[in-house]
């Protein structure tokens, strides 16, 4: 009976990255990232206008 625990492969460590963050796409940097929904008609664009207007112009 031995008191020290077996010896168990461990798992790799997360290598560092030393690239330019900010050569990297990010979702604020797309349409989609602001907001912008996908291309619709006009039926979609009339609902999306009743959506979005303000409390204040109804």
């Amino acid at each position: 009976m031995s008191s020290t625990p077996e010896s168990q492969p461990r798992a790799p460590r997360p290598a560092l990255v030393f690239d330019d963050p900010l050569d990297q796409q990010t979702s604020d940097d797309t349409d989609r990232g602001w907001g912008e929904r996908p291309e619709g008609d006009s039926v979609a664009d009339l609902k999306r206008f009743l959506d979005e207007k303000p409390p204040h112009h109804i």
